[in-house]
């Protein structure tokens, strides 16, 4: 159980930021807060379009070089390290859990909450 706490832990860590950025502006992309409306209405903050692109285009706007490779394998490291410590917190989670049941209704409701939510 050390081991798997530790390896969550600094895996957790190493990718934190990473994913805080891609959480952060995948949900302002969801609501277009990056882009500015046509007929200007809305017109998004310059910090929010510079931090959609290294989310969208893996570059900051403006960088003459494209970064798009190293970043892109950055975050497919990161993916890798999310799903490796997403188990291992459900590993912990029946480990440390009395029982069970509490584990597994947080998993369905996470799983299916979503899914009914898509339906609706």
């Amino acid at each position: 159980m050390k081991n798997l706490r530790a390896i969550h832990l600094y895996l957790g860590c190493v990718f934190a930021p990473l994913l805080i950025l891609f959480t952060v502006t995948g949900a302002w992309q969801m609501f277009d807060l990056h882009q500015s409306k046509k007929d200007g209405s809305y017109v998004a903050p310059k910090i929010l379009k510079a931090l959609s692109s290294i989310h969208m285009n893996q570059r900051l706007p403006g960088s003459p070089h494209e970064s798009g490779g190293l970043l892109r394998a950055f975050s497919l490291v990161a993916a890798i390290g999310l799903v490796t410590t997403t188990i291992l917190g459900i590993v912990m989670a029946f480990r440390v859990s009395r029982s069970p049941g509490p584990v597994i209704a947080c998993l369905l409701i996470g799983t299916v909450g979503p899914v009914l939510v898509l339906l609706l």
